[in-house]
């Protein structure tokens, strides 16, 4: 399921569920080549993993959105860029040509409890 994050209350929501599910944010600028390549990554990614809530945030629309993402999570701003949150912390990101459908489920599967 994907959310496209427009203020900083979607980003709170989403970050909030990642204390309980690992979550996704997808940085995209409608601008960029690469960055479209990496999109339909992302989407590809996205209906195979439909259980996995994932952030969308259109960088150059909501330029102050991505920057406060950086802040909150340490993470310097990129675009595109992936980045999985899990407890409210970056736990895997990438940027650019790292950025696939397989990169992307191998960052989100949670190791086996046992």
């Amino acid at each position: 399921m994907v959310i496209e994050l427009r203020q900083h209350e979607d980003l709170e929501h989403l970050l909030e569920r990642s204390r309980t599910d690992p979550i996704l944010i997808f940085k995209h600028s409608t601008q960029c080549s690469v960055s479209s390549a990496a999109y339909e990554e992302f989407l590809q990614f996205e209906s195979e993993a439909t259980e996995v809530p994932c952030g969308l945030v259109l960088v150059i629309e909501n330029r102050r959105l991505s920057n406060v993402i950086e802040a909150e999570l340490g993470v310097r701003h990129e675009s595109p860029q992936a980045i999985v949150v899990e407890n409210r912390r970056q736990t895997w990101y990438a940027s650019h040509w790292s950025i696939s459908a397989d990169v992307l489920n191998q960052a989100i599967k949670k190791p086996a409890k046992g």
